[in-house]
């Protein structure tokens, strides 16, 4: 531990965070700073300083990061087509790298020589956590309470009531729950039993699908060079646009997710999301580029979404080689403005409509009907060519090989009509 005698927790008011402020007083001699960051959710953040102060810490600092969480996290996961293993938007994972730098700031402004937070010793978000801050800051300390005291959940709450923290917890609660801006992770519980279906008490920002309306709404979204710039003609800043698509898509039930992921750490999880506006995005972008970049830019474009959505979730967005990645993504979303009108139906968000000034499609070349321009005799040549590898293989191979070689039949036996 550094000489320094203060410490900047990461606060959420909380049962953990609380604990962990008497835990830290307790167990290292600390002073503890707390540090409360709104990533757009629109927490009371007065009433969770004052309870900050209430259970023991020398200072309560709030900040709310819900522009810099969509500029420089959210956007630049959306345009990099950020899925992990292809359906999860990382609304968690997206929110740790910006509160671990918000975490080293202040450590620096207050002098304090490390930092803490609430994460447990089998998640995820210790790694984005401890990795980030010792990226940027490999001088502080870091504690991590619900890692080192080994107290079950019941135990914490006894830990509390024994102490005097008043914490707002019902001992009947039973998922653990995440939330910001771009989505809510639910897990524990029932959720822990992959074979069972997800309780409807879940779910708090979508609607069931079955109870969404029977008729079906569509929304407009432009986008230029990647980012969602308005919705339905309305020119919107990115939290403005993100909440109001929250509350469009959740209404039809859009944005429920029910994964079992592999987790940083090893071992597999079953995690319930919920992210309307998320999923309706990535579904429009990816409608966006799909007639804007050509056949291998597209195929390449999907390999860096991969290791993009990868290196977010396992805590490595200091790391250069998200520098690389982030610079390819860059330049690949020149091309990828237009709008994209959704259908929104019955947890399902679908294409509608298209429009670019980069479209690659050409209704001329396209066509079937008259004002066809395309080159059919040209494509006798193409077809020679193509098939020129596959059709000089073949004929070695039945020079080559011996014929009781076993290889895998591709095609039946000989069939002769009757």
């Amino acid at each position: 531990m550094a000489d320094k005698d203060t410490v900047v927790l990461a606060y959420s008011g909380g049962l953990d965070t609380s604990v962990a402020v008497r835990w830290i007083q307790e167990t290292y001699g600390l002073d503890v700073v707390t540090l409360t960051i709104d990533l757009g959710t629109h927490e009371d953040l007065a009433a969770i300083r004052r309870r900050a102060l209430d259970v023991g810490a020398v200072k309560a600092l709030v900040v709310d990061a819900s522009e810099a969480f969509v500029e420089y996290f959210i956007w630049p996961a959306l345009r990099a087509g950020a899925l992990y293993e292809g359906v999860y938007p990382l609304a968690t994972a997206l929110g740790r790298p910006l509160i671990a730098k918000l975490l080293v700031d202040t450590a620096r402004q207050e002098g304090a020589g490390a930092v803490a937070h609430g994460c447990t010793g089998k998640g995820n978000d210790q790694v984005r956590f401890d990795v980030s801050i010792k990226t940027l800051a490999p001088e502080l300390d870091i504690i991590a309470p619900a890692r080192e005291w080994g107290m079950t959940r019941q135990q914490e709450m006894d830990y509390a009531a024994e102490h005097g923290i008043a914490v707002d917890v019902s001992r009947k609660s039973p998922y653990s729950t995440d939330e910001n801006l771009w989505g809510r992770s639910i897990e524990c519980g029932a959720l822990e039993d992959p074979w069972a279906e997800p309780p409807e008490d879940a779910y708090a920002w979508t609607v069931n699908p079955a109870d969404a309306p029977d008729e079906p709404e569509y929304v407009q979204i432009e986008f230029d060079q990647g980012v969602p710039v308005a919705l339905n003609g309305e020119p919107m800043g990115g939290p403005a646009l993100i909440e109001e698509l929250n509350r469009l898509a959740g209404a039809h039930g859009i944005g429920r997710i029910d994964h079992v992921e592999n987790r940083v750490v090893g071992i597999k999880s079953r995690e319930i999301y919920e992210a309307p506006a998320a999923v309706a995005l990535h579904a429009a972008h990816a409608v966006l580029e799909g007639m804007t970049m050509t056949r291998p830019a597209l195929r390449f474009k999907g390999a860096v979404s991969a290791h993009y959505a990868d290196l977010i979730y396992d805590g490595l967005w200091f790391s250069k080689f998200h520098q690389d990645l982030a610079a390819y993504v860059l330049s690949s979303q020149q091309v990828v403005s237009g709008s994209v009108r959704l259908k929104l139906f019955k947890g399902q968000a679908t294409k509608a409509g298209v429009q670019s000034p980069f479209s690659l499609y050409s209704k001329a070349l396209a066509t079937y009907d008259e004002g066809d321009r395309f080159d059919h005799q040209a494509a006798l040549g193409f077809i020679a060519l193509h098939g020129l590898p596959t059709r000089t293989q073949a004929r070695v191979l039945k020079t080559a090989l011996p014929e009781q070689e076993v290889r895998p039949r591709l095609s039946p036996p000989e069939i002769k009509p009757d």
